[in-house]
C-alpha cells in the first residue's frame, strides 16, 4: 500500500532560522504533504548556507521516499543534533526533493513563510 505523497511548489518565499541566524531563502523550496502528516518545506541545496550544516552518521529509511541522511546546525549558542533531512537518492516517485532539505522545527529552528 504506498502513503498519498503530495509534493507541490510552496508559495511565496520561505527562510529558516536556527539559533536566531538566517539559514537560507527560497522561493523554490517544496511542500511534501504525506498522509495526515503536516506539511513539510523542502528548501534547495543551493539556498542554504551549508556552511552552518554538518553532516552526520545517521540516517533512516522511509519505505515511501527512501534513505534519508542528516545533518546537524552548528549555531552560535548550540548545536541542533540530526535536526536537518535530506533524500540524496529519493525514490523516484518522490525525485523532485533530490537536493532539497528539510528540518526539524523545534526550540530555536523556524521555518517561516515571509
Amino acid at each position: 500500500m504506498t502513503k498519498d505523497i503530495r509534493i507541490t511548489p510552496a508559495m511565496g518565499t520561505w527562510v529558516i532560522r536556527a539559533g536566531g541566524a538566517v539559514l537560507g531563502e527560497s522561493s523554490r523550496a517544496l511542500e511534501l504533504v504525506e498522509g495526515d502528516l503536516p506539511p513539510v518545506i523542502y528548501f534547495p541545496r543551493e539556498d542554504i548556507g551549508m556552511a552552518f550544516l554538518d553532516r552526520t552518521d545517521h540516517t533512516t529509511t522511509c519505505p515511501h521516499k527512501g534513505e534519508a541522511s542528516y545533518f546537524s546546525i552548528m549555531s552560535k549558542s548550540k548545536t541542533y543534533e540530526n535536526a536537518v533531512w535530506s533524500y540524496e537518492n529519493p525514490k523516484d516517485e518522490v525525485g523532485a526533493i533530490k537536493d532539497h532539505l528539510a528540518f526539524y522545527v523545534q526550540d530555536g529552528i523556524a521555518v517561516e513563510q515571509i
